[in-house]
């Protein structure tokens, strides 16, 4: 019972912290410059012919 707690605890605050750190990485990631074209070229790979 003592390990639930602890993990418990861990998660309630460095869990927390570290996922919302993912979460702005991700959206920063997503959003940056020059970011939008190469979705784009990533997009139309299926399209493409051989």
């Amino acid at each position: 019972m003592e390990l639930y707690t602890a993990m418990r605890h861990f998660a309630d605050s460095w869990g927390l912290l570290a996922m919302s750190a993912f979460f702005v990485c991700a959206v920063l990631f997503t959003l940056r410059p020059g970011g939008k074209q190469r979705a784009k070229e990533a997009a139309d790979i299926p399209l493409k012919d051989d």
